[in-house]
């Protein structure tokens, strides 16, 4: 294993409805759809871009393949707003604001410079986790 790079390959989102989410990542963010599989608690979506090497985020609902309890607390979790952001990146953060503007997302906060580095701006997704986009 010596000097073995591993890759993110997946990168989990959780979500409270696939169709109003998969819009916005493939309308709003630009994502494409890799997958669109099966129905119910087992639809498989993924998304991913040109650039991402292989990474794929995959949209899924808060009970699907956790327990009740489990599910019934990701669920209070994703209601609140808390789970961890999501951080995009791109060469235009004026064209990619105004697109998400546009689709009618919530914006928490416009382009700005930031003292520490780069120019960002953010927004909720359909579900109410925090989308930030970053220039660079």
């Amino acid at each position: 294993m010596e000097n073995e790079l591993l890759a993110l390959k997946y990168h989990h989102i959780t979500v409270s409805d696939w169709d109003a989410s998969l819009a916005f990542y493939r309308d709003a963010l630009g994502l494409e759809v890799q997958n669109d599989i099966g129905e119910g608690a087992a639809r498989w979506v993924t998304l991913g871009g040109k650039d991402q090497n292989g990474l794929q985020f995959v949209l899924s609902l808060p009970h699907a393949g956790r327990t009740e309890a489990d599910g019934d607390a990701l669920q209070e979790l994703l209601s609140k707003g808390v789970l961890p952001m999501i951080v995009l990146s791109t060469d235009d953060l004026d064209t990619a604001f105004e697109r998400v503007r546009a689709s009618g997302a919530e914006v928490l906060q416009e382009p700005i410079e930031r003292p520490w580095g780069p120019r960002d701006s953010a927004f909720r997704d359909p579900s109410g986790n925090t989308v930030r986009i970053q220039q660079g």
